[in-house]
């Protein structure tokens, strides 16, 4: 079986959650099989592109593999939190959802200038939350080497956001 298939099988489909209308992926089955975590792991590594200095991870499905990613390379792990949620000084962008804004933050000392940078998200949607990551990532004069999605909606068309700031947008599984 394709590791696709494999994912696709271990994702649970939730109806009318978080609302009516919207059938939810959970991707929480995933993590009590070992054996397919670790081989999402080498999925993701084995598409990312070389030389590549740090592991941004989006709160909090973003942190589940991107912590996995970033030690299994022996790199720095990046938090991007809601506002509100980081002790030291940050930066802040602010984006649009649906119904209003929502705001993300980094710590000010995260990225160094010049490195090179993947974004990992579970879930590429509508892309306002990795797009808004990115530009936190250039407030701090890094680079956006690629962004990592375990799932991508394509018919909300995420990547058009996305490709401005990097054409390597790797989607390990579609719907």
């Amino acid at each position: 079986m394709s590791l696709v298939d494999e994912i696709k099988n271990a994702i649970r489909d939730v109806p009318d959650f978080p609302k009516p209308g919207i059938m939810f992926k959970d991707i929480t089955p995933i993590f009590e099989n070992q054996y397919l975590c670790n081989k999402i792991v080498d999925g993701f590594i084995k598409a990312l592109p070389n030389n590549i200095d740090a592991i941004v991870g989006i709160e909090s499905r973003g942190f589940l593999f991107g912590i996995l990613i970033a030690n299994k390379l022996n790199l720095p792990f990046v938090l991007v939190r809601k506002s509100g949620k980081l002790p030291y000084k940050t930066i802040s962008q602010e984006y649009s959802l649906e119904y209003g804004n929502a705001k993300i933050e980094m710590h000010i000392d995260s990225l160094k200038k010049n490195w090179n940078v993947v974004i990992h998200d579970d879930l590429l949607a509508t892309g306002g939350t990795a797009e808004a990551a990115a530009q936190l990532v250039k407030q701090q004069n890094a680079n956006v080497k690629a962004f990592t999605f375990l799932v991508e909606l394509e018919f909300l068309k995420g990547k058009e956001k996305l490709i401005k700031h990097s054409n390597n947008i790797i989607c390990l599984a579609q719907y």
